[in-house]
């Protein structure tokens, strides 16, 4: 059960001089998280993979799949701001328990993988910068994540997860390290050769949109939604309090448009990069983030693998907070606990233990004969697949009036949700098509 905060609340104010680009910023919330934590290293080995194997031919994934993560995102966070409550809160109240501890299953499993993944690939990248044992900074990292998401309330955190997309440009600024021929870019993102790719190109297309279109930020975002009804005295969920859906579903378009478009611009640009210096000079086969990084040294200099490397670091502690917190969410929501990343530790114990259980199992990966780095590209397949069902349960749910009150999905979003929900569904049927040959 969600359960308000005792304490008092402050009621959410934007300083009398803010205007303009300032007060957009201020604005921003779980729409910007949720876009940049989406270009987690595990994305960045996905995107790295894509424009080392095929070149330019994948550029057009980002442009193709940016009108259906915003659809998507936005009908999550309709859902958290409508009713009040997660995902997963939502689906527990109308649909059978074996369906929700199935989601969730679905949810921990790939969030942890993603995890130590992550974790793995922040310590290797400061293995690699800095010197010293990498055991040292897989420790030290993935400790320092921990502490943070539990003694920092969220609403300060979140204040430093913003600052932490900033190292998101990293991947912008070394595609103008390298040489391109931008004709060619133009030419192959809007005309794709794709006559010239064989059937391995549908796995990295749903590893490409598995990473992009995540069951977790599905999660995140929702939840995030009704964590900041909880913390603000004068906000109500839609359904209590419709006078302000006007401004409410405003500020979630533009926060959720422009999150995702920055998600998005760094991938392509990720994709852009790799595919002009890897694939280029026959590096076809990047399994990790941090192979990326090492493999840009001696083809674009020192300093493009140092803003590759350093960014893996900062997308790292950016993203794990939402790994870890919407596992945290997804299960304490279906099993009816306090969740709530403001309450103090020892008021949500179970939520808290969720998301410390998660972060130290991804971190004991990195120390076992598991390596979690070689499952990086199948987790965003993986996610791909895990996506069908969840968007599926989202669409007929937020048709629902007994669900969404008078908020039901206007046209056109139902009509993007639903394309962005087959899409997925007809990805995930060709990667299995590929791997059956």
């Amino acid at each position: 059960m969600i359960i308000p905060q005792t304490q008092s609340r402050k009621k959410r104010v934007l300083p009398k001089e803010a205007s303009g680009i300032r007060a957009l910023l201020l604005r921003l919330g779980p729409g910007l998280i949720t876009g940049a934590s989406d270009d987690d290293p595990s994305g960045i080995a996905t995107y790295s993979q894509a424009g080392a194997q095929f070149g330019f031919g994948t550029l057009w994934l980002a442009l193709f799949s940016y009108p259906l993560m915003c659809a998507i995102q936005e009908i999550s966070a309709r859902v958290g701001r409508v009713t009040g409550a997660g995902i997963a809160a939502s689906i527990r109240k109308h649909y059978p328990r074996p369906v929700v501890f199935g989601i969730v299953v679905l949810v921990l499993v790939a969030n942890i993988f993603n995890l130590g993944a992550d974790i793995g690939a922040m310590g290797e990248s400061a293995h690699i910068l800095v010197g010293g044992p990498a055991w040292m900074y897989l420790l030290a990292l993935g400790l320092l994540s921990l502490a943070l998401q539990i003694f920092i309330p969220y609403k300060r955190y979140v204040k430093y997860l913003k600052w932490l997309t900033l190292s998101l440009f990293a991947y912008i600024i070394t595609a103008f390290v390298v040489h391109l021929s931008w004709l060619k870019v133009l030419h192959d993102t809007f005309l794709p050769p794709f006559s010239s790719f064989g059937l391995d190109y549908f796995t990295v297309a749903i590893a490409f949109l598995g990473t992009t279109i995540s069951p977790y930020l599905f999660f995140w975002q929702a939840s995030e939604e009704a964590e900041d009804l909880r913390d603000n005295a004068a906000e109500r969920s839609l359904c209590e309090a419709p006078e302000q859906a006007p401004e409410q579903l405003h500020r979630i378009k533009i926060d959720t448009y422009l999150g995702m478009a920055f998600s998005n611009l760094v991938a392509f640009f990720i994709v852009l990069t790799t595919a002009a210096t890897l694939h280029a000079h026959g590096d076809l086969d990047i399994q990790t983030a941090v192979q990326a990084a090492k493999a840009l040294a001696p083809l674009a200099g020192r300093f493009a693998f140092f803003l590759f490397a350093s960014g893996i670091i900062g997308t790292g502690l950016l993203a794990i907070p939402v790994l870890a917190g919407s596992a945290a969410y997804a299960l304490g929501e279906a099993m009816r606990w306090r969740v709530s990343l403001e309450a103090k530790p020892r008021k949500a114990r179970k939520f808290y233990a969720t998301i410390a259980v998660a972060t130290l199992i991804g971190l004991a990966m990195n120390f076992a004969h598991f390596n979690p780095m070689k499952a990086l590209f199948w987790s965003a397949v993986v996610n791909g697949v895990a996506a069908v069902p969840i968007m599926l349960m989202m669409m007929m749910l937020t048709r629902r009036r007994k669900v969404m009150g008078e908020f039901t999905l206007p046209l056109y979003l139902e009509i993007v949700g639903w394309v962005a929900t087959l899409v997925m569904f007809f990805a995930s049927v060709g990667m299995f098509a590929t791997i059956r040959k």
